[in-house]
């Protein structure tokens, strides 16, 4: 995987460089729909790595997996830190770019830079009890979010022991939002607030804008209150490891964490679950399930259809030949897990039955240095959801054909709008309401069942069920 910086006189394969190459434009319509066949024919034009317009803005996207893995192990060769882009810093990218506000904040998965390795190591330091499945933070963790699966599906069954529903609304998305919140600490039901809050900011409606405020205003009261008063949980323990982060950069960190693990374990486990129910590339899953294979599952479905499918970007730190191109130091480069998994060089050695390649070796959560930190974290906790589908569904089969599931696109991730199921609970198993429980570090209030009622995610939980979505 060897690759050579060129000197300033050596050109790209046409001569040109990046802005004067006008690239198309990725985020079209077709890529909303079919961004397989827009890689592919992105592929077909340029090879392994493609001049691609990003809103207006030029960018390379890596669509091979060796020139992925070439990236992203390369943290010297291609640092993040948008203080490396050169059009940035020469007055190029519009103040008004759409993307710039998401690649703005300058938190853990963001930043590059010499402050980076003390706060990525705060961040393994945080996570590692939560991760560690021989750690008491851990096994709490897992039972937390096994009793919200139960809660959420007990819910459903409010509208009756069969019927239809939305798995996405109504179980993959709340799930692991309400397993961020155990995770943050939240007291009482702030937290529920803040995750529906969380929601209409990954929806980028129309009040995406004001529900990033009151997020943003949430979360920097509770960095200040775990400042002021640590508990057991992860703000505390990062704030442990890394003493000196006020309270605004603590609150990007855990905005960081609410979005990146609620978005992108939704979808992992609407993925999943349609992998389960339909047979999608692999006969008799659901059986395999039931024997207790859930993550390599997972691994599997994330070969097909990665959650983050673009990863923010990196920056050449010097001109670099990379695929047919020589990329000029300070230009972006988007890495692609969705582009590389389907790259003919890697694909065809992952047909079924093939055992060439490990079901691990795809690019979900990164390689390199700069791996995702929270990736045991997200597994598990998708993991806990799935598993629990399977043992309380007796039957479950998807209400439209897996090929017209709605999907929705961005520049980062790609997971299905809604998820319309016909289900039927299993027999054995017998609704009963969930005590709520008070997160780590949170307070007594929220055991009472009254607050549950009042916050506004369960509210609209119980309006799904009313009326019949």
């Amino acid at each position: 995987m060897e690759f050579h910086v060129v000197d300033e006189e050596e050109s790209t394969s046409d001569g040109a460089r990046l802005e004067d190459l006008a690239p198309e434009p990725l985020l079209t319509r077709d890529y909303e729909t079919r961004p397989a066949l827009v890689y592919e024919r992105l592929r077909e034009r340029h090879g392994p790595v493609a001049p691609v317009d990003l809103l207006g803005v030029p960018a390379w996207l890596v669509l091979g997996y060796r020139e992925s893995l070439q990236v992203l192990q390369d943290d010297a060769g291609w640092p993040k830190g948008l203080e490396n882009w050169r059009a940035r810093t020469e007055g190029r990218v519009p103040a008004d770019w759409p993307l710039g506000p998401s690649l703005e904040v300058n938190h853990v998965l963001i930043q590059g830079g010499p402050g980076y390795p003390r706060l990525r190591g705060a961040w393994d330091t945080a996570l590692r009890p939560f991760q560690d499945p021989r750690h008491p933070q851990a096994k709490r963790l897992k039972a937390a979010v096994t009793g919200y699966a139960d809660e959420l599906i007990g819910l459903l069954a409010q509208g009756g022991r069969t019927g239809h529903a939305d798995l996405s609304a109504q179980f993959s998305r709340p799930l692991p939002l309400m397993a961020a919140s155990h995770l943050l600490g939240f007291p009482g039901s702030q937290g529920d607030d803040a995750l529906m809050d969380m929601w209409r900011v990954l929806d980028a409606g129309p009040d995406a804008e004001p529900a990033l405020a009151r997020l943003l205003v949430t979360l920097s009261e509770l960095a200040a209150a775990k400042r002021e008063k640590p508990g057991d949980d992860f703000p505390s323990h990062l704030l442990a490891a890394h003493p000196d982060l006020t309270v605004d950069e603590l609150a990007r960190e855990l905005f960081m964490l609410l979005g990146m693990t609620s978005d992108h374990v939704g979808i992992l486990i609407s993925n999943t679950v349609v992998e389960v129910i339909s047979g999608e590339g692999d006969g008799g899953v659901r059986q395999t399930l039931s024997a207790g294979m859930v993550r390599e599952t997972m691994n599997r479905v994330v070969m097909r259809k990665p959650p983050l499918v673009n990863f923010v970007p990196r920056f050449a730190a010097a001109d670099t030949s990379l695929g047919d191109y020589t990329i000029r130091a300070g230009d972006p480069v988007w890495v692609s897990s969705a582009a590389a998994h389907a790259d003919p060089l890697f694909a065809g050695q992952m047909t079924p039955g093939s055992s060439s390649i490990s079901s691990r070796a795809h690019l979900a959560w990164g390689a390199g240095p700069r791996q995702c930190p929270a990736r045991e974290l997200a597994s598990t906790i998708a993991a806990a959801g799935v598993s629990r589908i399977v043992e309380r569904f007796g039957h479950l089969e998807l209400a439209l054909p897996a090929d017209q599931l709605p999907w929705r696109s961005s520049p980062f991730m790609r997971g299905l709008r809604s998820l319309p199921v016909r289900y039927e609970l299993s027999g054995t198993f017998v609704p009963e309401p969930v005590p709520a429980e008070a997160p780590a570090g949170g307070v007594p209030e929220a055991q009472d069942p009254a607050v549950k009622r009042r916050s506004s995610l369960w509210r609209y939980l119980t309006g799904l069920i009313r009326s019949g979505d």
